[in-house]
């Protein structure tokens, strides 16, 4: 596809790279010059300068010829013009806008549609939606919703303590004879293990499992030792994401949160009136110690600094935090240190693409979302047609010649969730999701999904 980016920021330029990864035809505006240098010579993509609500600077950028318009900057009225210029003067088909002020989204008529995006993203508001699933599970490492929320997809690893634990998985239906769930993939020292029913969990697996809401934390029960809820939580930063994690935790959590800035200190104590607003610095050690470090069920770092937050997660974890996680752009951080000393590593550019693959995905595509550091692929596609024109409509899973590395993981069939059982047949409208280890394979499970010309 002809894309073209608005914003070169650490938002802006993660989405290049992984689109550019996938054969897209990608330019990049921007007003920082020497920014721009750097993002040809790293991505050898087309950059041009100049404000990104111009027209002019949008005409010279191709506007005309695009396919998709991602106005990432970080700025909501510059996205909303040129939005509105994509659309009225060049028609141009997908318009996505990165939008920060809730205002502009919410109410019975969205200022967005005025002003022609078809789709709002809000990276911070994503990143928080991240952090309130995770923390709702405390043994998992990353959940991701499906289907509305009908069904979770979960990353846990795999402890002493665990029922499943040195045992094959088929021990699953003694153990869970009420509930269902499946385990999509293990990944055991970062290599692919495909399971079946004699495959046996070990210490340090990283496993992923889809389930129904309701039957998630007694998947996790097998995986893991329980664990006391969360209870008490520390935040460093109150930016965008701290103060909105603050915000929905404090009305039924413990919430402390920590910012350098005084003013932003002062108004952050006025907003947030169930939560004990602190000034000062997360990496203070006479601080955390005071603030009883050792007492916190969780402590996340959420500042817009990856060192601060590196430093200040490892702080509180040597002081006794019982989990911690921090918020980090840089993707080289994110595949070193989750799952070593720090708990969970968040990275804003992950969350923030899944909401744009579905839109470049072909075919019916409800949701995708990059799992393992992007290696790995999560769908959810409506399958359409009939026999005759669909190359899944009608057909047993086990009759379907999947790519290597790939499965369904789940169907949903209206309100009914239906786990992957080798002798259940798809029909059209279900939603499936599919487990897609390896990107390139993603085009291959677009072909197998799409309905044939006769359907039309």
């Amino acid at each position: 596809m002809r894309i073209l980016i608005l914003g070169g920021g650490q938002v802006g330029a993660s989405v290049a790279e992984n689109l550019v990864s996938e054969g897209n035809d990608v330019t990049i505006v921007d007003q920082d010059s020497d920014l721009l240098k750097l993002l040809q010579d790293k991505l050898d993509i087309r950059t041009v300068p100049g404000n990104a609500a111009h027209p002019s600077v949008l005409q010279d950028a191709g506007i005309g010829e695009a396919e998709m318009l991602l106005a990432l900057t970080r700025n909501d009225e510059t996205n909303l013009v040129a939005c509105a210029l994509a659309e009225q003067r060049y028609n141009v088909p997908t318009r996505i806008a990165r939008l920060r002020a809730t205002g502009y989204v919410d109410g019975d008529m969205p200022v967005m549609r005025q002003f022609g995006v078809e789709h709002a993203i809000c990276p911070e508001q994503i990143v928080t939606d991240n952090l309130l699933r995770v923390l709702a599970y405390p043994r998992a490492l990353q959940v991701l919703d499906f289907a509305g929320g009908k069904v979770q997809l979960v990353v846990a690893r795999a402890v002493a303590g665990g029922k499943l634990l040195g045992k094959p998985l088929r021990q699953l239906r003694e153990d869970m004879p009420e509930a269902d769930c499946r385990i999509c993939a293990i990944y055991r020292k970062d290599k692919l293990v495909r399971p079946d029913g004699d495959t046996v969990i070990e210490a340090d697996d990283e496993v992923f499992f889809i389930a129904a809401r309701p039957d998630v934390a007694a998947m996790l029960n097998e995986l893991r030792a329980s664990e006391k809820p969360v209870r008490r939580v520390m935040i460093a930063g109150g930016g965008n994401i701290g103060y909105r994690l603050a915000r929905m935790l404090s009305a039924k959590y413990e919430v402390k949160l920590i910012e350098h800035g005084s003013q932003r200190a002062r108004w952050l104590a006025e907003n947030l009136p169930k939560a004990l607003v602190l000034h000062g610095e997360a990496t203070d050690e006479g601080l955390l110690e005071s603030e009883n470090i050792d007492e916190m069920d969780v402590f996340c770092a959420l500042t817009n600094d990856d060192e601060d937050n590196l430093m200040s997660t490892l702080l509180a974890k040597r002081m006794g935090a019982r989990r911690v996680i921090a918020l980090v752009n840089r993707s080289s951080y994110v595949d070193l240190l989750e799952g070593n000393r720090i708990d969970i590593v968040i990275s804003p550019y992950l969350s923030t693409i899944g909401s744009i693959l579905a839109h470049l995905r072909r075919g019916d595509v409800v949701a995708a979302q990059p799992v393992r550091r992007g290696a790995a692929e999560v769908m959810e596609v409506v399958i359409h047609g009939d026999g005759k024109t669909s190359s899944l409509v009608g057909c047993r899973l086990d009759a379907i010649d999947l790519p290597d590395g790939c499965s369904i993981s789940a169907v949903i069939r209206g309100q009914q969730v239906l786990m992957a059982h080798h002798d259940l047949q798809l029909q059209a409208e279900d939603h499936v999701i599919f487990f897609v280890h390896g990107r390139h394979k993603v085009r291959q499970i677009e072909k197998l999904t799409q309905v044939k010309l006769g359907f039309f």
